[in-house]
């Protein structure tokens, strides 16, 4: 009850408080009302009828202990007794039993793959931390498909380099990056691309390319999308924007010429709620800094015609001067410049 005041009193909700504490807000009521003054939850009073006695325990303990079943998982243990003849629990209560005696490991040689997360990535200005993938667009025949290589500064959220290509390869992924690099005059050593496991992304083509560059490969762990969220993003507004055709492409031409509209659409016109509502190139060009401060300048002036209909500041329309690709806590950044 003290630490739920001491919230209350620096301006948090009681019902926020309670959950943190693992209580519920009409608990607190009921314990201010009749002032008891101490927890007085027992929980509950009635031991389960379907509980396994303490000797039903220890039998389960020892069998699933025994030389033959040490290595093999509870799935492989309970068809075995059945096939002998011996019913001592279900799945479940041989798992929650294991899980209590801090015996539930993985069983035998082989270990279970693992994955670590990536290294978290910062990006201060362009030039700094790229992020690409490969999606695919609808052609002409069914269960056939063009392949869209997009790649993006994940600082200004620019589109550096786009392609279409009838296959997935290695060879058209070095060389777009190549392009892109020779375009927007990366500097070596100072790039970062972030991608995923696929094949094209890890091809000895590309790991030579990017080795020749002096750009640091960042890949995302097996099967997980969120490790690359701004391509991600970018698909989704490819593919959910007003122009985007409601068929399929009829030629491998059209894909090209649409894709190439689109770029210029999203670098050029749209304005992106990641970066204050600037367009991508804006912000690449550092346009947004007088862009923001007008916007600022004119909500402040709106204010000060009619403060009372602003119950708050204005808008924050300050610059993000840092971006960050897969933050972690507790976990080391890697600042690419």
């Amino acid at each position: 009850m003290g630490l739920i005041d001491e919230a209350i009193q620096s301006g948090a909700r009681q019902r926020k408080a309670c959950e943190i504490l693992g209580l519920d807000s009409r608990t607190v009521q009921r314990w201010r009302t009749q002032d008891i003054g101490e927890d007085c939850r027992t929980g509950p009073s009635r031991v389960p009828r379907n509980k396994l006695a303490a000797s039903e325990r220890r039998e389960v303990l020892e069998t699933v202990n025994q030389e033959k079943y040490r290595d093999l998982s509870v799935k492989q243990i309970v068809p075995r007794l059945a096939d002998e003849g011996t019913y001592l629990a279900s799945e479940s209560t041989m798992y929650r039993i294991l899980r209590e005696e801090d015996q539930l490991r993985h069983r035998g040689v082989s270990q279970p793959r693992t994955s670590k997360a990536p290294r978290a990535l910062v990006a201060t200005g362009v030039g700094q931390v790229w992020s690409w993938d490969i999606s695919l667009l609808r052609s002409p025949i069914r269960g056939a498909f063009y392949y869209l290589y997009l790649v993006m500064d994940v600082w200004s959220r620019k589109i550096v380099g786009a392609a279409v290509h009838t296959h997935e390869s290695a060879e058209y992924a070095a060389a777009l990056i190549d392009s892109s690099c020779r375009l927007e005059g990366v500097l070596r050593d100072h790039l970062a691309l972030h991608s995923d496991n696929g094949g094209p992304m890890k091809g000895a083509t590309m790991l030579a390319t990017l080795q020749r560059l002096g750009v640091m490969p960042s890949f995302s762990r097996p099967r997980v999308s969120d490790d690359n969220p701004y391509s991600e993003a970018l698909f989704r507004t490819l593919k959910y924007c007003p122009q985007y055709p409601e068929g399929p492409f009829l030629s491998l031409e059209a894909a090209r010429t649409w894709v190439e509209s689109f770029v210029g659409w999203y670098n050029g016109e749209h304005r992106h709620s990641g970066i204050r509502f600037v367009t991508p190139n804006q912000r690449h060009q550092g346009e947004d800094v007088g862009i923001l401060a007008n916007r600022t300048r004119l909500y402040r002036a709106a204010r000060r015609k009619h403060p009372e209909r602003w119950a708050r500041d204005i808008r924050n329309w300050s610059r993000n001067e840092v971006v960050r690709l897969n933050p972690k806590r507790n976990q080391t950044e890697t600042k690419a410049a």
